[in-house]
């Protein structure tokens, strides 16, 4: 892979992810991504890919087969059944067919053989986030091990799927969307029952209890949806 960066382009929110174990590739790969515009981590590792996937939910990942602990097939299987989305592309030194049909059978975006092309690649890159656009879609939210999918209004902790209602789920939308406000429990009730909705304030401590319940490590003992006395709540994470 030849390095070729130029003159950085103006930032660009969307995030990636290269998870690569060879430091040489990884940081050209980084000089060229953010020379392009882009906001980027990197993980030398498979267990630490998973880790900021995980952390940060970023709108791609760059992903190599061949890595330490975890190999890159078993970092996508693990991110598809834990219902992270976002496009993934393979790289890959070994040649076999079957490394390509198991990735992309796994789930992955597209697969990029080594040695490759730099602006191949960031072609690639370009493609898979144009079909993924946030303007398209709205991204994913994630907190602790808690992860919202407010267009298919999924809710996974751990990989596995939360039965919510949909008042619940409306609940948890209007706070964590307020990352770090305090809402009152009458701005609760506009933006979630509706201003014709003659509910108590227990209604509210009621549903905040089921959400401490399913989504919260210690629901006695709550980290994320966080009572403020005398007014509302807040979601902190």
């Amino acid at each position: 892979m030849t390095t070729t960066a130029s003159k950085p382009k103006p930032r660009d929110n969307r995030r990636v992810l290269v998870v690569e174990d060879d430091r040489s590739i990884s940081l050209g790969l980084r000089m060229n991504l953010e020379a392009e515009g882009y906001q980027v981590t990197v993980a030398e590792d498979g267990d630490r890919a998973l880790e900021a996937v995980r952390a940060d939910t970023p709108d791609l990942v760059i992903l190599d087969v061949m890595l330490p602990k975890k190999n890159g097939l078993e970092v996508l299987d693990t991110m598809r059944r834990e219902g992270l989305s976002m496009p993934v592309i393979v790289l890959s030194a070994r040649t076999g067919e079957i490394d390509k049909v198991t990735g992309l059978e796994l789930g992955a975006e597209d697969y990029v053989a080594k040695p490759f092309s730099l602006a191949e690649l960031l072609a690639r890159v370009r493609a898979a986030l144009r079909r993924t656009s946030p303007q398209s879609r709205p991204r994913p939210i994630a907190f602790g091990d808690v992860i919202i999918d407010v267009e298919a209004r999924v809710v996974r902790r751990a990989g596995e799927i939360v039965d919510m209602t949909a008042t619940e789920f409306d609940l948890m939308l209007c706070l964590v969307s307020e990352r770090g406000k305090v809402l009152s429990r009458d701005a609760i009730f506009q933006r979630v029952w509706g201003p014709n909705h003659h509910g108590t304030p227990r209604t509210i401590d009621n549903f905040v209890q089921q959400l401490r319940a399913k989504l919260e490590p210690e629901p006695a003992n709550p980290h994320h949806f966080l009572t403020v006395r005398g007014i509302g709540y807040r979601f902190d994470g």
